[in-house]
């Protein structure tokens, strides 16, 4: 039986009656080609079950229609809802996204900016606080490259899209000093997202009582270093009657120092965290949290991508979304204790 060969763009042009120049512009989306020659390409490309050589496309516009997408850590839940986000847009621009887990590859010594750069991606997102690198400053300066979810690395011609951390600590210390909290502790996290949401809490707690009623605590972004952060908290003499925490991972870990140590939340301990993760909406946790619309984010740092691909040479922004408060079970009045 001799091999039948599938079919080509040729082919549709014969059968709609076309040109193969707007076969191409119907299929790149063109807003060039009137609605009766489009239906008719369309209807070529069904009958015929045309699909498009990816390699041959790629080659012909110089362009891959992918984005590298390189994750300062794949176990933090808020960055499930930021992808949701830059995927929808991305898609609709076009485009793919090639991820990479940026925690996993340093602990193999591998620097996937490089590999991204050899694939010739058309974009790179760099999502969360990700260490110096020097290969991603030499991929920025090649490829159009777009932060999210993070306030560094500040680059030249790079654009950053994130949450407005300050703010949104403020908006928890706020809620937790309005229900009458004095001694209140906050769990600190790493960079400059850290460094921007320990300032405000402790600006906040200033113009709000006296000094040395707030206390800061390290962590490490896990749930892990959470509870480690909280059993040191409470074994103080006079213990925090609310702690706000870095992340909702770190406020899970609080939660569980708190119940292990016999107090109830919020009775006697009231929790905020951050980022309004699926965690914190798991009933039997039921987080008061910060919502930094980490969805909207996503597609914000996408649109970026979008234009600085089109304009690479304009002058890098920074975009803060506004972030809410979500009060739920773990805040309250603070107890007689």
């Amino acid at each position: 039986m001799p091999e039948t060969r599938p079919p080509t763009i040729r082919d549709v042009a014969e059968r709609a009656g076309v040109s193969k120049s707007l076969v191409s512009l119907v299929l790149r989306g063109s807003d060039q080609v009137g609605p009766e020659r489009r239906h008719a390409v369309l209807a070529a490309v069904e009958a015929l079950g045309y699909r498009p050589n990816e390699v041959a496309r790629s080659l012909s516009e110089r362009r891959t229609h992918t984005v590298g997408v390189l994750m300062n850590d794949m176990r933090n839940p808020w960055f499930v809802e930021l992808l949701d986000g830059l995927n929808s847009r991305l898609h609709d621009g076009g485009l793919r996204m090639l991820l990479a887990d940026g925690h996993l590859n340093r602990r193999l010594g591998e620097d996937l900016t490089r590999t991204f750069t050899e694939l010739r991606v058309d974009g790179l997102i760099a999502v969360g606080t990700l260490p110096p690198s020097e290969t991603l400053r030499a991929a920025a300066a090649r490829i159009p490259t777009v932060v999210a979810g993070a306030r560094e690395p500040e680059l030249p011609r790079v654009d950053i899209v994130a949450n407005d951390d300050e703010h949104g600590a403020r908006l928890a210390t706020e809620h937790l000093l309005s229900l009458g909290h004095r001694r209140i502790a906050h769990i600190a996290g790493e960079g400059v997202v850290g460094a921007l949401r320990r300032r405000s809490f402790e600006a906040a707690m200033a113009a709000h009582g006296p000094a040395g009623t707030a206390v800061v605590a390290r962590g490490d972004l896990t749930e892990e270093g959470g509870y480690r952060a909280t059993v040191r908290l409470l074994a103080a003499p006079e213990r925090p009657t609310a702690i706000f925490a870095f992340n909702d991972i770190a406020c899970v870990g609080a939660l569980s120092a708190a119940e292990e140590l016999g107090l109830r939340v919020p009775r006697d301990l009231s929790l905020v965290g951050y980022d309004n993760t699926y965690l914190s909406r798991l009933r039997h946790l039921w987080l008061t949290t910060v919502d930094n619309a980490g969805h909207d984010v996503g597609r914000r740092a996408a649109q970026h991508l979008l234009d600085r691909i089109a304009d690479p040479t304009r002058p890098g922004a920074t975009v803060l979304t506004t972030p809410t408060l979500e009060v739920r079970g773990t805040t309250g009045p603070p107890g007689d204790g």
